[in-house]
């Protein structure tokens, strides 16, 4: 065979070679693959930053309300706590004071019992009842983040804690002291409507807060509680209305 048939035979067998590539190699990408990998875009940071904060917010709880109710149970506290003081000093033994016309006395009574002058006669049980309360409602205030529940128990623990420091401190012994009432309406001696004080109008109100809330499904932690409409049907499928 001629040197130039040989030459022929070996650029013919050259690029069959050259497409088979060799086992456990890799083949390097060409130019314009390498270009379209480059062009790629890229996901934004700012963009994932975004979906992470729309995340948090959407799935955050509202702040805990215990400031509110650690603030208006003080106030309550303090204003039971002053209005007594005075009424001991200047309407014990004194005789009452008209205001409004009759429609508001102030007079001065020591009650051994609860609120509106009931359950005289188990004065250590109340006081026992009141530290229960003001406990239970130290308690729930970590999940306490309606500002309406915040309102009504901050109201209650005042009052409670407003009698309960009567029946701890004052005669005729601790756990047995009487509360000063000093409130009356229409009637200077009660007999019209029970002598109060700033304690039972606390949590009297408060109350009232609590069971409209409890009502209207409206929880201490936020929540509220609807209910789902009546499916209704067409033709012969339940649909939500």
């Amino acid at each position: 065979m001629s040197d130039e048939s040989k030459a022929a035979d070996e650029v013919a067998e050259k690029p069959a070679e050259a497409q088979v590539s060799a086992p456990g190699t890799v083949e390097e990408p060409s130019s314009e693959t390498a270009v379209a990998q480059e062009e790629k875009p890229e996901e934004s940071p700012v963009k994932a930053e975004d979906d992470d904060v729309e995340f948090s917010i959407t799935g955050s709880l509202p702040e805990p309300r215990t400031k509110i109710l650690a603030i208006l149970a003080a106030c309550v506290l303090a204003l039971d706590v002053l209005t007594k003081v005075v009424s001991v000093a200047f309407l014990e033994g004194a005789d009452p004071i008209k205001l409004f016309g009759g429609v508001l006395y102030l007079t001065f009574v020591r009650n051994p019992g609860a609120a509106f002058g009931m359950a005289e006669s188990m004065t250590w049980i109340l006081a026992v009842i009141a530290l229960g309360v003001a406990g239970f409602i130290l308690w729930i205030s970590r999940n306490l983040r309606s500002q309406g529940w915040a309102v009504g128990l901050g109201l209650v623990l005042g009052g409670a804690v407003g009698n309960l420091a009567d029946r701890i401190f004052r005669e005729p012994g601790p756990m047995r002291g009487h509360v000063v009432d000093f409130l009356s309406l229409f009637d200077p001696f009660g007999r019209v409507w029970p002598v109060f004080n700033v304690a039972d109008m606390a949590i009297v109100s408060g109350g009232a807060t609590i069971i409209v809330l409890a009502l209207m499904q409206h929880d201490y932690d936020g929540t509220v509680h609807k209910e789902s409409p009546a499916p209704v049907e067409q033709g012969g499928l339940q649909e939500p209305k």
